[in-house]
């Protein structure tokens, strides 16, 4: 019988619970390693007299500008990364 037959469906291993943080209480250098392909943040800007939002990676990276706030988390979204709010 293997050992897993014999473990009860209430065990969990360490190893395998999710890890758990709140991002709003990183410092810029931590969210920054967080990975720049996972978190994106967005953040008001004025191009050439014309108010937009960049997108940038969580290394502060830019990576885009859209011309409204709800398409730049939409386009984060889209490319399977979470939008943080950073203050």
């Amino acid at each position: 019988m293997s050992d897993n037959a014999n473990r009860d469906d209430n065990d969990v291993s360490p190893a395998t619970e999710p890890m758990r943080f709140d991002v709003r209480h990183l410092s810029a250098d931590q969210l920054g390693k967080l990975g720049v392909s996972q978190i994106a943040y967005v953040k008001p800007i004025v191009v050439n007299g014309i108010a937009g939002f960049s997108i940038h990676a969580a290394d502060g990276t830019a990576m885009a500008v859209a011309g409204d706030r709800a398409i730049a988390i939409a386009a984060i979204n889209q490319h399977e990364m979470q939008a943080v709010s950073v203050h």
